[in-house]
């Protein structure tokens, strides 16, 4: 099954129902006991393991139903509905029960609508009226519960849109009192807040516009003012998510849900569902085409060919508390293309790369920056005052200065030594050499065209400003820091696999090469060592071992300044790496392509020292070029 899926392009329709069908085959024997429940493993989530084992089943049906709208399965459709009907079934043994406030069955209810929607001539038309009573009965609990304030507004529209379009009973007012909410989540650009305004994650993307563009699809002439904003700032969102790909597919790894992985396809192929023409339609299938194609060349199957939980390899210390053994097939969202004729445009056209109008684009609104490094080789975003509460590892997937398609990052596996901590691509500050506290949720930030600065408080009378400047594969940081307690720190670059590396360690430089890339972190003022760190093991998201250059340094109660470059450089690239200067105004930074960035100080009086023993002018010194 996997050479056969690696071998896909997933450019035509036929490809992409060949690889649906893989993917399915390996369900082939469980799906035959129909009880609309599926066990892929025994690890738990924070909900029941009958709960887990309906997630899986349902999951399916992300998939299962777009295909069914456009293809004839009567073995498919029958271990469909066979698990559904029994599973709705209140007399039946797998029933999946009576729901409480804000319970995780709302979430695949979803799936169920959806399906109903794309294929009811096959799904719910073929159901007997008491068979349909009693879907509809399960499904319409969730008018009667509470559910989070996020994204999950949508599944309660989506399920009351399927039962009116199924002529079952339904609540409107549901309906318009959750679009209420959802409107008040949106931030402009086309963007949306996942509940939060710290939150502008993948969400936005496989959530919010994904399930407005099946809304669009299957109301749009009923609901027409609605639609056309929907199809409006579906658009909008389109011209800036198409920054989060590289050339090659890959997607930044940014927020949670990771686990989702090829699910950051979906908003591709639900523009094609509903006609929305953001881009040209060779982009859109481009970008679809190339992160199903990337997705398929990682070891993200285990050895019974299901998906596992991890990101590019298996790996249950990255994932969420929501994480169950078959939560992974979220990612069958993206097989919403299945349900789009193939006469349709998106796959007639040929797929065409992005072309971007600019390589760096600030989006203060949405709380990042993101630069296209070359041929968009190398993809970094930078983000700023993002986070999120009462999750895992927040810190590490929202908190980080810079986020890499090509080196990934860590989450911590431990907090008594900065190694288990994995800091990768952040400042830590420890008061004891041992535990860490790495950049949580900034206390105030700003998002300039050409630097990102961020101001926090990692304990009590600690406080930073570190201001980010991107030079390509490289960036400068700059942390001002007024203490009133001696701190340990250490500054991490990126983390790269440990695989044939080669390493140069001195005072000031921290550099490994290995066959992926090379990562290098320099001190240019303030710092007292470099070092090379060997992380725990399964800490980064792409790599199992990996092999971390840092800085570190211990400060006495006062006021300093640290600067850093850190650079991360896929093989092959050879990049400029900039200049820095400081001055009396600030630091100068004078990037590889020669634009220049200012930097102001918020104090002046900082202590200066020439790192390369050559003063330029009265008022300038040079801190390196490496």
């Amino acid at each position: 099954m996997l050479e056969e899926l690696r071998e896909l392009n997933w450019e035509s329709y036929d490809e992409v129902r060949q690889g649906f069908l893989l993917m399915m085959a390996p369900f082939s024997e469980k799906l035959k006991a129909g009880t609309g429940h599926l066990k892929l493993g025994n690890h738990g989530a924070i909900y029941d393991e009958e709960t887990s084992e309906m997630e899986t089943f349902c999951r399916l049906i992300w998939g299962m139903g777009p295909f069914l709208a456009e293809n004839d399965d009567d073995s498919l459709s029958q271990q469909l509905l066979t698990g559904l009907v029994a599973a709705c079934d209140p007399e039946s043994e797998v029933y999946y029960g009576k729901l409480t406030d804000y319970h995780q069955k709302f979430v695949e209810m979803a799936a169920i609508a959806v399906c109903f929607l794309l294929a009811k001539a096959k799904t719910w038309d073929v159901l007997s009226q008491d068979q349909q009573k009693n879907m509809a009965a399960w499904l319409l609990q969730i008018n009667q519960h509470k559910i989070p304030k996020n994204n999950w507004r949508f599944f309660r529209i989506l399920i009351n849109v399927a039962m009116k379009k199924m002529g079952m009973p339904y609540e409107k007012n549901r309906i318009d009192d959750d679009f209420a909410y959802i409107e008040a989540c949106y931030a402009g650009e086309g963007w949306y807040f996942d509940g939060k305004e710290t939150q502008f994650d993948y969400y936005i993307s496989w959530g919010f516009h994904f399930y407005s563009l099946i809304y669009v699809k299957v109301m749009g002439e009923e609901d027409a003012l609605r639609v056309a904003q929907m199809k409006s700032r579906a658009i909008l969102f389109a011209q800036s998510y198409q920054y989060w790909f590289d050339k090659s597919g890959v997607a930044i790894p940014f927020g949670r849900s990771l686990t989702y992985r090829f699910a950051q396809a979906a908003f591709w192929g639900a523009l094609a569902l509903a006609d929305v023409e953001a881009l040209p339609w060779g982009v859109i299938k481009g970008l679809f085409a190339r992160n199903m194609k990337a997705w398929m060349q990682e070891a993200i199957f285990t050895e019974a060919d299901f998906l596992s939980i991890g990101y590019r390899y298996e790996n249950l210390n990255m994932s969420e508390g929501y994480n169950a053994p078959g939560s992974a097939y979220w990612a069958f969202k993206s097989f919403i293309v299945l349900a789009i004729p193939a006469s349709h445009p998106f796959w007639r056209e040929k797929s065409l790369p992005t072309n971007l109008s600019v390589k760096t684009k600030a989006m203060p609104s949405v709380r990042h920056l993101i630069e296209h490094v070359g041929q968009s080789d190398h993809v970094l975003l930078y983000p700023a005052g993002q986070f999120i509460q009462n999750q895992s590892h927040a810190p590490a997937k929202y908190g980080k200065f810079v986020y890499s398609t090509h080196f990934g990052f860590s989450v911590p596996k431990g907090g008594d030594t900065y190694a288990t901590g994995a800091y990768d691509n952040v400042l830590a500050i420890s008061e004891d050499g041992g535990y860490f506290r790495p950049k949580g949720l900034d206390t105030n930030f700003e998002i300039k065209n050409d630097q990102i600065i961020h101001q926090w408080q990692p304990m009590t009378g600690v406080n930073i400003k570190s201001t980010i400047v991107p030079c390509g594969h490289a960036h400068v940081r700059i942390h001002e820091i007024d203490t009133k307690r001696e701190v340990f720190l250490n500054e991490g670059g990126f983390s790269v696999a440990l695989r044939e590396e080669r390493t140069i360690l001195t005072q000031s430089l921290a550099q490994v090469d290995t066959k992926i890339g090379q990562s290098l972190i320099k001190n240019i003022l303030g710092f007292d060592q470099a070092e090379m760190i060997r992380p725990e093991v399964n800490t980064n998201l792409f790599y199992p071992r990996t092999i971390l250059p840092t800085l570190s340094a211990k400060l006495l109660p006062g006021r300093h300044l640290l600067i850093s470059l850190v650079a991360g450089i896929p093989q092959g690239q050879t990049p400029e790496m900039p200049h820095i200067y400081l001055t009396q105004k600030g630091v100068d930074i004078i990037r590889g392509d020669e634009k220049s960035v200012r930097v102001t100080l918020a104090s002046t009086d900082h202590p200066r020292r020439c790192l390369t023993g050559k003063k330029l002018t009265q008022d300038t010194q040079k801190y390196g070029k490496i």
